[in-house]
């Protein structure tokens, strides 16, 4: 996910690969730790190390700059007599719901993406729209940021729309570009037409619709955010870009970087109106970014929290949330910053973490979806504990 304008070959990583061929024995019921099988695991290991696979041991996966894609197939693997197979094994998490593959279609193109439900949901369940990042799919993402596991603990539906390989080689979502920026055009409308789809068809709570995502992903859940209002009640930003930070290819470079080209009050002029003139929309956000991020700079996620903030002190006639920060350690041993702000209620409005030491990865995130950081904090699980602390509209 170094660009977001071409593919590149993935990277493996050798702990992982052991790793799932440990777990796929082991669910086989052949037992690693002794007997005939107990060098199976190292032998693997020297094989994949005389390969040129990097070695674990040599560098820190947790303290990486940049988390490539992992696999998640084994093509490799012994029966229960020792004798070698080249049948892949998939190794998935399983979850007792639906995850269904539908196709999307109205005047702006078409999109697939996947729904969730779980086996037992409220009458007018919430739904959460997860946006993948660069080179990933919906079944990569879903893997990688668990999110069907808290659907299942919490009740809500989750939708993975999938960018279309011929709208962007990488599968990027097209965040950088002017007409993916605007209200009813481009992907914006195909996102908002499939979260309506959805929510017609399984009566969702339309005061509890939410957005995230990551890299790309996260740019595009801030765009969708200020561009559909009514429609989000939320929108969490995983190693993203501002609003209207580019609007064309070399300004997303120079955004991703760090640069400020295309971001209001940078003096550069861009064909999209709004937000660039203003504040923006109002909506509750969290953001998480890597400090040692070098696909997307972090100060992209700090702009984003920004941005939140000027907005909501602008709804708020010029006064402004109440913030707070506290710095502590995730039970993964990943060091980590958290600003809150407040309105006078208490209520978090906005919420930035900084990840330190970490790089362009989905916090907290499992090893079998790429781009993922197992030290944590846990991404998915603060998003979910964020979106449904959000007072509904209308309520009391």
């Amino acid at each position: 996910m170094k660009s977001p304008f071409s593919s590149r070959s993935p990277s493996f990583s050798l702990k992982n690969i052991t790793d799932t061929i440990q777990r796929a024995l082991a669910s086989a019921g052949l037992d690693t730790t002794s007997g005939p099988m107990a060098s199976v695991t190292e032998t693997i290991r020297q094989a994949l190390s005389s390969s040129g696979t990097p070695n674990p041991m040599r560098a820190s996966t947790a303290h990486d700059s940049t988390i490539d894609i992992t696999a998640r197939v084994v093509d490799i693997f012994h029966d229960q007599n020792g004798e070698l197979h080249h049948q892949p094994v998939i190794i998935e998490t399983e979850t007792p719901g639906t995850f269904q593959s539908i196709e999307f279609s109205n005047s702006f193109g078409r999109r697939a993406y996947k729904l969730y439900v779980p086996i037992h949901v409220d009458e007018t369940p919430p739904m959460v729209v997860m946006l993948h990042g660069c080179t990933q799919s919906a079944d990569d993402f879903a893997a990688g940021t668990q999110m069907n596991r808290l659907a299942e603990k919490h009740g809500f539906l989750v939708v993975y729309p999938e960018q279309a390989a011929n709208a962007n080689m990488s599968k990027c979502w097209n965040w950088f570009k002017a007409q993916d920026q605007m209200r009813d055009a481009g992907e914006p409308a195909l996102i908002a037409g499939i979260v309506r789809e959805v929510a017609a068809r399984h009566n969702v709570d339309a005061r509890r619709v939410f957005v995230a995502g990551l890299s790309a992903g996260a740019a595009m859940a801030v765009v969708v955010g200020q561009t559909y209002p009514e429609l989000f009640s939320g929108v969490g930003a995983h190693s993203g870009l501002p609003y209207a930070s580019a609007h064309d290819i070399p300004s997303a470079m120079v955004a991703m970087k760090g640069g400020r080209s295309g971001v209001a009050g940078s003096g550069v002029p861009s064909p999209v109106s709004a937000p660039r003139g203003g504040a923006g929309q109002a909506v509750p956000t969290i953001v998480f970014h890597g400090d040692r991020d070098h696909t997307v700079q972090h100060s992209n996620g700090l702009r984003i929290a920004d941005q939140a903030n000027d907005a909501f002190t602008e709804e708020r006639k010029g006064v402004r949330l109440q913030s707070s920060t506290q710095r502590a350690v995730s039970p993964g041993g990943r060091s980590y910053s958290r600003t809150v702000h407040t309105d006078a209620n208490g209520t978090s409005r906005v919420e930035s973490w900084t990840l330190h030491g970490a790089g362009h990865a989905w916090s907290g995130g499992h090893a079998s979806g790429s781009y993922t950081d197992s030290g944590g904090p846990d991404a998915s699980a603060e998003m979910i504990r964020f979106f449904f602390a959000i007072p509904r509209a209308g309520s009391a």
